[in-house]
């Protein structure tokens, strides 16, 4: 009879629910053999849920590869809704394998840890990505949707390779290049998933380089969002330079 050691490390190598070994363990009398093999059946569960999900999301992509399509940008930006900080885009162009992808999802649906994990993934097999950054002051001038749409175009316009089609989240971008413009792409496209990513974590890290210049409204946790200890430090120290003047919640703790 096989030890559980070795029974456990034969389920990691088990990756189909058919499998007979499977079967097989399931008679095993051992409380800890059977708690294993429910442990294993429950992952591989969840990797062919993630697998399936993997697969819907690249129904656009493949759709336009059938059509001759070879290279797609996905656009997406983040930073809409802070009351400081720039708004970041981020354009990539993907490989028709984006295996290492699996799992990749809305950012806000993703906790930090796997963001990261996925911005390397993204950026190693990517064939092409750039970002592109509008400043608060920008924002201000031309109101965030306008701004979020330059940060777009200048992502797109800093790609080195220049792509057949844009599959973009919720925008339509004044370009040549044919695009399909799609609610809650982030969800829908991988490509657009890959490029919210980007930006999500991209931002993040220029808000905490930002937070050592500004610390009082401790940016390198809150990104810029109205959080009550935001707010605290707007009352007291009032806005600093990264602040959108334009948005109601700063307008009404005046000029620094």
């Amino acid at each position: 009879m096989a030890t559980i050691k070795e029974i456990k490390e034969i389920l990691v190598q088990i990756n189909r629910l058919d499998d007979p070994r499977l079967a097989t363990f399931r008679k095993d009398s051992r409380k800890g053999v059977s708690k294993l093999v429910d442990q294993r059946i429950k992952s591989i569960k969840e990797l062919i849920k993630l697998k399936e999900e993997h697969s819907k999301r690249q129904e656009f992509e493949i759709k336009l590869y059938n059509e001759g399509i070879n290279w797609i940008a996905g656009l997406d930006e983040v930073g809409r809704g802070p009351l400081a900080g720039p708004v970041v885009a981020a354009a990539v162009i993907l490989p028709r394998d984006v295996e290492s992808l699996i799992g990749i999802d809305d950012s806000k649906r993703l906790n930090a840890k796997k963001r990261q994990k996925l911005e390397h993934a993204i950026q190693e097999i990517a064939l092409d990505y750039a970002y592109g950054v509008v400043d608060n002051d920008v924002i201000d001038q031309v109101n965030i949707y306008q701004a979020s749409k330059l940060a777009m175009l200048s992502a797109l316009n800093q790609l080195k390779l220049k792509p057949d089609h844009l599959l973009i989240d919720a925008m339509e971008l004044n370009s040549p290049i044919p695009q399909t413009s799609m609610i809650k792409g982030d969800q829908r496209s991988v490509s657009i998933a890959a490029a919210a990513i980007l930006a999500k974590e991209y931002r993040d890290r220029l808000m905490g380089e930002l937070d050592q210049l500004y610390p009082h409204y401790d940016f390198k946790h809150n990104v810029g969002y109205g959080t009550a200890h935001h707010m605290q430090a707007l009352k007291d120290f009032g806005p600093c330079p990264i602040h959108r003047r334009s948005f109601a919640p700063v307008k009404s703790f005046g000029n620094d």
